[in-house]
């Protein structure tokens, strides 16, 4: 069974080569609407990650380290990301629409980054390897219910995780979700 992080890590590299697509796809487009169109599949690829993330993996974290907002960057990051989308698939000009698809693929990678060099070694470090495979099988749709390991410095200590389902973090736009 794959840990959350490992999952995450592979979701992270599959959005990059989407957006590196869309980088060499982007000089060839022309019309606001075929921009809005881009952007629309970038907010359905990342609105299920941007789920796992906030519904287990940072709801999981903010636990353990028991203290609110601790991960403030990170879901300060989300909303950076969902606004210069948005902002993008409501643009009524060409420019301004590819500025903020852009904007909103440097800022994914940005926040890729800073999950894979200081979250995931904190995930590593504070959860048991059975708790970061628990966290993975609820990433993969398998759900939770189980309770999750933290290795804390007292010890052992025990997090029951759940099942969350989240709404969609993008705005559909004037056609809805994909």
């Amino acid at each position: 069974m794959k840990r959350i992080t490992d999952i995450l890590t592979i979701e992270h590299t599959q959005l990059c080569l989407l957006f590196d697509e869309l980088d060499r796809l982007l000089p060839e487009v022309r019309t606001v609407e075929e921009v809005r169109l881009l952007t629309r599949l970038v907010e359905g690829m990342l609105s299920h990650h941007a789920d796992v993330e906030e519904n287990l993996a940072f709801a999981a974290l903010d636990h353990a380290l028991a203290e609110e907002g601790e991960l403030w960057q990170l879901h300060q990051d989300h909303e950076e990301i969902d606004a210069r989308l948005r902002g993008a698939t409501l643009a009524t000009d060409f420019t301004t629409a590819v500025r903020l698809l852009k904007a909103g693929l440097k800022a994914s990678r940005t926040h890729f980054r800073r999950e894979e060099q200081a979250v995931f070694p904190l995930f590593e470090k504070l959860f048991a390897p059975a708790s970061l495979e628990t966290l993975g099988a609820g990433a993969a749709g398998g759900g939770t219910g189980q309770t999750l390991t933290l290795n804390t410095g007292s010890g052992r200590d025990d997090y029951q995780a759940r099942k969350y389902s989240a709404p969609y973090h993008g705005d559909p736009g004037p056609s809805g979700p994909l």
